[in-house]
């Protein structure tokens, strides 16, 4: 999946979704929604309840907002860091930074992505941030470079029938693609 751009692909219960940092240092947020009904969505905020983490760990289960599990984490060959605490970059928050005119964004590419299947939901979720590095320290956020090498990746099994859509995120004025975005790999793996 090239930089700056964004994939929906549909993933039954039971198959593996493998996203692969091609060049390291690069951040994609992962959207999933139940393929009957994409109203309900992964949340950040109910898996952060039933975890009691901030940030992911292999073998948890990330839940709906019905507090269903979604997706469970099955490996990671990062160092771990999976924010789950950051907006999807939108071009609000592009304007906000004095970035004129358009710029590629986690929110349009997830609105591109699913539009592409002919799927829509009118509100943009939080993200599981894969590979963004947002420690907090003192009660504060520090935006840090993505801490992911060439060739790490992460592991997903699908819990039910979902649609995924990964943004291989373009933020590329605050340093947390290292100020330039790189592409991402997205694998189906057989269930």
């Amino acid at each position: 999946m090239p930089a700056r751009e964004g994939r929906a692909v549909t993933v039954a219960a039971g198959q593996r979704v493998s996203i692969v940092d091609l060049e390291g240092g690069q951040v994609g947020d992962l959207f999933a929604f139940a393929a009957d009904d994409v109203n309900e969505h992964l949340s950040a905020s109910h898996t952060r309840a039933a975890t009691n983490r901030l940030f992911p760990a292999v073998g948890q289960q990330f839940l709906t907002d019905r507090r269903r599990p979604i997706l469970t984490l099955l490996s990671d060959t990062s160092p771990g860091w999976h924010d789950m605490l950051i907006a999807a970059c939108d071009p609000a928050r592009y304007a906000a930074l004095g970035v004129a005119g358009s710029h590629a964004s986690c929110a349009e590419n997830l609105r591109l992505s699913l539009a592409a299947m002919g799927l829509s939901v009118p509100f943009t979720p939080q993200p599981v941030n894969v590979f963004m590095r947002i420690p907090v320290e003192g009660g504060e956020l520090r935006w840090l470079p993505a801490a992911s090498g060439p060739g790490d990746s992460v592991t997903f099994e699908a819990v039910m029938d979902c649609v995924l859509v990964l943004s291989a995120c373009p933020q590329d004025v605050v340093g947390i693609n290292g100020g330039r975005p790189t592409p991402l790999a997205i694998d189906i793996l057989p269930a």
